[in-house]
């Protein structure tokens, strides 16, 4: 999982980076949107940062910040005017490539029988502007879930494909951060349509562009950009080193694997569970995961029968429901269930961890409970022996 290049700057910039002001990232966006694609963004809503549709440049959060700690998230004000000047929010790009609720199909009662609609698979063009490192890393996760396989999810493979991503490197991370560890970020290596880098300049920010794919040059060279010089290259490399020097959040990926597929039976989950209110929002939030269920609802007075797929989490007790009863039926179980699977057996499943470092599940626990904690302590801290033991 880990990418080198994404804590490492290149020491020399690339024939192909381009340098913008803010009126070539407006026209970025124009040019996507003409070109048919719906531009999706950063905006603030609601005393967040959320990702939603945005029709100009206006739309992005000028001057913004945020400040991010176990169960606490608040926007600052920042003293310049730069548009990507945060770490990440909320709502991550999971829900517009696996949404939320998705119909599967819907059968009509007719006089001599059923009929039966499947709707089409999503065809619709969008460019997602302003993915971080950590983020970038979890699409690329879900891929795996998704498009490999014998059996890939149509209607994700298709709304994969006509996916255009503009990926910011990050210069603002918070506490909760840990992408460094995860080898996600701040910087970005690759996994783009086009990579930008904002360097803050009081009122005037600009922007260092590298092309990832041949679309994103074409796209690059429609707007007012010149090539990056050296200085301006070092900037951005001082930026970077900088916000991975701000990160003091670690998680060992292939050592958390093994010491939590050794202590299933630790006495610290039992802690956790005391604290843990199982409410599911650090699966919400994740950007990895993927449980979803079905529902079936009739209508018996028109005749209409639907099924469709929702997201759900391990946190629910339905989530495990078999013949009989729940499995999981303690918040023990269900902590231990998820944090297991991220960290462990996700490995064997996809060959990678189910986390990118993002930090989320930390933020918007209501507690407060940190992951990197839990396997920290049990990576140093072993269970006292039985009282009856010789």
């Amino acid at each position: 999982m880990k990418n080198p290049e994404a804590s490492i700057p290149a020491t020399h910039p690339s024939p192909y980076f381009v340098r913008f002001d803010i009126e070539g990232l407006k026209r970025l966006i124009e040019t996507l949107k003409q070109e048919g694609y719906e531009v999706l963004g950063p905006t603030v809503r609601d005393g967040a940062i959320v990702i939603e549709p945005i029709e100009s440049v206006s739309q992005l959060p000028c001057g913004v910040g945020d400040e991010q700690s176990g169960g606490r998230y608040r926007l600052t004000q920042r003293s310049d005017r730069s548009r990507f000047g945060y770490a990440v929010g909320p709502t991550s790009w999971k829900r517009f490539l696996f949404p939320p609720n998705r119909l599967l199909w819907r059968a009509t009662q007719h006089e001599r029988g059923f009929s039966v609609e499947t709707p089409p698979v999503d065809s619709q063009r969008r460019a997602f502007v302003g993915v971080r490192g950590c983020d970038l890393a979890a699409i690329r996760i879900q891929d795996r879930v998704f498009c490999g396989g014998a059996n890939p999810d149509p209607d994700y493979v298709s709304r994969r494909k006509q996916t255009f991503i503009v990926a910011v490197e990050c210069g603002s991370p918070v506490q909760t951060c840990f992408c460094t560890s995860m080898g996600t970020g701040p910087a970005i290596g690759d996994g783009f349509d086009i990579r930008l880098t904002e360097i803050p300049d009081g009122e005037n920010p600009y922007y260092l562009g590298l092309a990832g794919s041949e679309y994103g040059a074409q796209l690059l060279s429609q707007i007012d950009a010149i090539q990056v010089n050296e200085s301006e290259f070092a900037e951005r490399n001082a930026i970077l080193a900088s916000a991975a020097a701000q990160i003091t959040r670690h998680l060992d990926p292939d050592h958390a694997r093994a010491v939590i597929l050794e202590n299933p039976e630790h006495s610290r989950w039992d802690e956790v569970a005391s604290r843990c209110l199982t409410c599911g929002n650090c699966t919400q939030v994740c950007p990895t995961c993927f449980c979803s269920t079905v529902d079936d609802v009739t209508d018996l007075t028109t005749g209409v029968a639907e099924r469709s797929r929702r997201w759900d989490s391990c946190f629910t007790m339905e989530h495990s429901h078999v013949h009989g009863g729940a499995v999981r039926r303690s918040p023990r179980s269900r902590y231990r269930q998820w944090l297991s699977h991220k960290l462990g057996s996700w490995w064997e499943q996809f060959g990678t961890a189910g986390c990118s470092g993002c930090g989320r599940c930390i933020v918007w626990c209501p507690v407060g409970i940190d992951l990197t904690e839990e396997v920290a302590y049990l990576a140093t801290k072993r269970d006292a022996p039985p009282e009856d033991a010789p």
